[in-house]
């Protein structure tokens, strides 16, 4: 067995790539350096991330399949599964072999397989653009936790951007620890301490760090949804189906 370790980069997988033809090696296996390795192991190697290189493979790959494509490579890997570098690896490595690439043999298992990840991930973000509720704080940002199945922040940045292109917000993954703090000019990424990031998993911030109007807003919000409600009407069952449960702890409405 051959086993490549990487910096759990996509670079760094891109990297794995340049070097198992630079070497003519090719894994079995590829691993983070945190993953647990196994046990008989033929060949082992730690492939360093390589800018130049990464940019070599994608450019070579920009060649063999479409846009369209290139952008459900970049969700797969979004989804943080732990099959996705191999998966990507077998993947990129088909369409480098093959003359005119594999993108749309849906014969291919790895073909089927990145296509329905994309597919997931691409849902996720669409339905946290639909179900987050933003909270302004007593700064004057407008806050919103979220816990997504995936990585998908960085998907949703273009259409709050442009949404709300005046207005300071962070959109915070609990899971993850991680957000995206806008300032109307640039995005950043930022943490909070564990200490605070307990808090923000309830899916709402202490009244002292709302702003005076956001808990009436929310008041409002909640009485609307109610009086809007039709008793005889209720399916919990289609409610779940179009509104996961797992968003729910930070809809005002439901809490």
């Amino acid at each position: 067995m051959i086993v490549f370790t990487y910096d759990n980069t996509f670079d760094g997988l891109l990297s794995c790539v340049f070097f198992a033809y630079e070497q003519r090696k090719f894994p079995d296996l590829i691993l983070s350096e945190f993953d647990q390795k196994p046990l008989f192991i033929d060949e082992q190697y730690y492939v360093d991330t390589e800018k130049e290189k990464s940019k070599r493979v994608w450019k070579g790959l920009e060649k063999k399949i479409s846009k369209f494509a290139q952008n459900m490579l970049l969700s797969v890997w979004l989804s943080e599964l732990p099959e996705t570098a191999m998966l990507l690896f077998r993947y990129i490595r088909k369409n480098i072999d093959h003359p005119q690439g594999i993108e749309m043999n849906f014969g291919d298992d790895d073909v089927l397989r990145i296509k329905d990840i994309a597919q997931k991930v691409a849902t996720d973000a669409r339905k946290l653009t639909q179900f987050i509720r933003f909270q302004e704080t007593a700064d004057g940002i407008w806050f919103a936790p979220v816990s997504p199945r995936y990585n998908v922040l960085s998907l949703i940045v273009p259409h709050f951007r442009s949404r709300y292109t005046t207005q300071p917000w962070i959109i915070y993954d609990t899971g993850r620890n991680v957000g995206l703090y806008y300032d109307t000019r640039t995005v950043q990424e930022i943490s909070f301490s564990q200490k605070d990031l307990a808090e923000l998993k309830s899916g709402k911030l202490d009244n002292e760090k709302l702003s005076g109007e956001e808990a009436f807003f929310q008041q409002l919000w909640k009485e609307y949804f109610r009086s809007i409600t039709i008793k005889e009407r209720i399916n919990l069952k289609l409610q779940r189906q179009h509104m996961p449960k797992r968003y729910w702890k930070y809809l005002p409405e439901i809490q």
